[in-house]
């Protein structure tokens, strides 16, 4: 995977994260705290902002066109719509704080897997180019 300007947290703490979100079952008991789900779904948006400006840099270096930058624009538009959402308050219950990071937890997932393949299609033009 190409490497990440934003270093807030490093990948596997931000993977940590999103394996401990999408864990939780929302419709059942042991939720975590309020406050837990919430301080969550804010480091998942400080680092999911900082993946999408990586992501836009990155996809200057493929065709517009192609299948892979499509495909990365569609991820970094729902991005867009989601990563600047309000803030839920305080007193959100457990369940939607919990919903909350869920739903940031799966777009960083989308977020990283774009990075993958556009750094992929990259190499691949790069690896066209030197034959």
């Amino acid at each position: 995977m190409a490497a990440l300007t934003t270093k807030a947290l490093d990948t596997d703490e931000i993977l940590a994260l999103v394996k401990t979100a999408l864990s939780w079952d929302v419709h059942g008991a042991g939720l975590p705290a309020v406050e837990d789900a919430l301080s969550m779904a804010q480091e998942l948006t400080s680092y999911g902002r900082g993946i999408v400006e990586d992501l836009r840099t990155q996809c200057l270096d493929i065709l517009a066109d192609s299948e892979v930058a499509v495909r990365a624009q569609a991820t970094l538009g729902e991005a867009s719509r989601r990563l600047y959402l309000r803030p839920l308050e305080g007193s959100a219950s457990p369940r939607s704080a919990a919903q909350r990071a869920q739903n940031l937890a799966r777009l960083v997932q989308s977020l990283l897997r774009a990075v993958v393949q556009v750094d992929q299609a990259q190499t691949l033009i790069t690896t066209k180019g030197t034959q």
